[in-house]
């Protein structure tokens, strides 16, 4: 009996993981709670408490207490209110122990007095906050964020990647103006009679680019394009369900830390404000100033109906921007838990990220990443004006490598009388201009590849660049090499919808292993290795050593 009855206090002197969760509360997860222990939480654990519940019910049992008063659960109470739990429990023993005249129950109140003593020094000032002030109580930030949020953002990144494709496509057949209102909600459905067809059909007619292109569309050849640019809205409707409603679960499931739940809420914000771009894009194609005529005698008037080239711009750098936000908060998350499965490995690799002798090889990686996305960008100005349908020849454009100097700066494309605006307007608003600039950031990125491969391959030879990385500029360069060879086929073939999609879903995708280069040369954050080297400590405390056997 008296074992029995010494048991609970021995169990809490000797078991520094319920005294973590004491303190930590609910706001610790289990792997909060081993890592600060310094132990891992077993199953040998639960059987542990099982055995003190049990010892106490024991103790009350025996003391002349009344039943349950053992079988509260102290692990499944949780949180701070356990401590408090536990101590008024004590006291109740302690009193059933006092009225007891037999010799364990004085046994029982020299053992809960001692009991209590403890749990007054886990719950002291000194260590922690008071478990009755729950202001102050002591509350663990959450440093790691679950896998499955990084594996979510990814899958959803995808299907970004998947509406730049759609929008390309949509942009290539024509297909933009084929709706001319913006429904948020009830324009997810497409017409569902031959009624509501020739009314969406009577719209168009209205609309710029059926009377001065497609006047002669039927209705048939009007549901092909319709049905494009439905599919393009109803993928980004898509998305911002996909993501805004398992991004709200994540969160309120506390799975989230506060630095990826603040990502998720400006990425989610971004979706949102990507739909009014995307309507203030098309709107600029239905404007009525392609049919009237307010031009210049003498200078540019564009007459033919399109959206225009800088709303396009933004509407595609904005996707951009969404898609690689949403890469990078995935990759980092995954990479974050992985580094916590093999913490002294991860230890070994940030020591390797942070050799000086790296620091300009980061800036150059940053460097290209904006290298390769203000190229992409120009892709978009080409797009929106037509560019890739002239000079369909490289590297020549005409009879040389550039076309005239009064070609690509005409004073054709100012609007101003006295040509104030000769410069700008022919860098963004002249075909072939705008051509030379896309070929020239196009050269610029693929010498910057190769030389920046070079660089990669004489930092690996000398041991100081990771294998990871080393592997992600083999990617960036193979990428950067397709994107070439598709871009001078698309020229070289007058630009056809396969080989043109092809080039811009090949743009992203070396934007993103340009991205994933950059991830990989990022050492852990400082939260994170301070977790990690603690991981390291435990692992290292918990490893038994072995006896050495002195040889006479």
């Amino acid at each position: 009996m008296v074992k029995e009855l010494a048991r609970p206090a021995l169990f809490f002197a000797h078991n520094a993981r319920l005294q973590q969760a004491l303190l930590f509360g609910k706001t610790c997860s289990r792997s909060d709670i081993s890592a600060t222990a310094g132990r891992p939480f077993t199953a040998l654990s639960a059987t542990r408490a099982r055995e003190f519940n049990e010892t106490l019910a024991l103790a009350a049992k025996s003391a002349g207490g009344s039943s349950g008063l053992g079988s509260f659960g102290l692990l499944a109470a949780g949180g701070a209110g356990a401590g408090k739990m536990m101590y008024n429990k004590s006291r109740q023993f302690s009193s059933l122990a006092t009225r007891s005249s037999s010799s364990s129950g004085s046994f029982a109140r020299r053992m809960f007095s001692t009991s209590r003593q403890l749990l007054n020094s886990i719950a002291s000032p000194a260590t922690a906050a008071p478990v009755t002030d729950t202001t102050a109580a002591p509350r663990v930030k959450k440093v790691l964020t679950d896998r499955s949020v990084g594996v979510w953002l990814i899958g959803t990144s995808f299907l970004v990647f998947g509406i730049v494709v759609i929008g390309g496509l949509t942009r290539l057949t024509e297909s933009g103006l084929s709706i001319t209102e913006w429904k948020p909600v009830t324009g997810s459905i497409p017409p569902l009679t031959q009624q509501d067809w020739e009314a969406e059909f009577e719209k168009y007619r209205a609309s710029p680019e059926f009377k001065l292109l497609n006047s002669n569309m039927t209705l048939d050849e009007f549901k092909f394009i319709f049905f494009m640019e439905w599919s393009h809205r109803l993928w980004g409707r898509m998305i911002g369900l996909v993501f805004v409603l398992p991004g709200a679960y994540f969160i309120a499931r506390g799975r989230v830390s506060a630095r990826v739940t603040k990502r998720i809420a400006a990425i989610a914000g971004l979706i949102g404000f990507q739909g009014f771009i995307g309507w203030w894009m098309v709107k600029s194609g239905l404007s009525d100033h392609f049919l009237a005529d307010d031009g210049i005698d003498g200078k540019y008037k564009d007459s033919h109906p399109r959206v225009s080239q800088y709303r396009l711009a933004t509407h595609l750098g904005l996707a951009f921007v969404v898609y690689l936000s949403m890469l990078w908060t995935g990759l980092e998350v995954l990479k974050e838990n992985k580094w916590m499965k093999s913490p002294q490995e991860a230890v070994a690799l940030a020591s390797k990220l942070s050799n000086p002798a790296l620091r300009k090889y980061k800036l150059l990686a940053a460097g290209l990443l904006a290298l390769v996305f203000t190229t992409a960008m120009s892709g978009a100005f080409v797009a929106g004006l037509d560019a890739g349908l002239i000079y369909n020849d490289f590297p020549f454009m005409g009879e040389g490598l550039i076309p005239p100097t009064s070609e690509i700066f005409s004073t054709y494309y100012s609007r101003s009388r006295d040509d104030s605006d000769l410069i700008w307007r022919n860098m963004l608003e002249n075909p072939a201009t705008v051509q030379l600039e896309h070929r020239i950031l196009a050269t610029t990125s693929f010498c910057s590849i190769v030389a920046f491969h070079i660089y990669s391959t004489l930092l690996n030879k000398r041991g100081l660049l990771p294998r990871s990385v080393f592997k992600a500029s083999h990617g960036v360069i193979g990428f950067v090499t397709l994107q070439v060879a598709l871009g001078i086929s698309t020229l070289w073939y007058l630009v056809p919808i396969p080989l043109a999609a092809a080039h811009q879903a090949t743009s992203l995708a070396l934007l993103t292993e340009v991205l994933i280069l950059c991830i990989r040369l990022r050492k852990p954050r400082a939260e994170v290795l301070q977790l990690l080297q603690k991981r390291n400590a435990a692992a290292a405390a918990a490893t038994p050593v072995k006896p050495q056997v002195l040889m006479p």
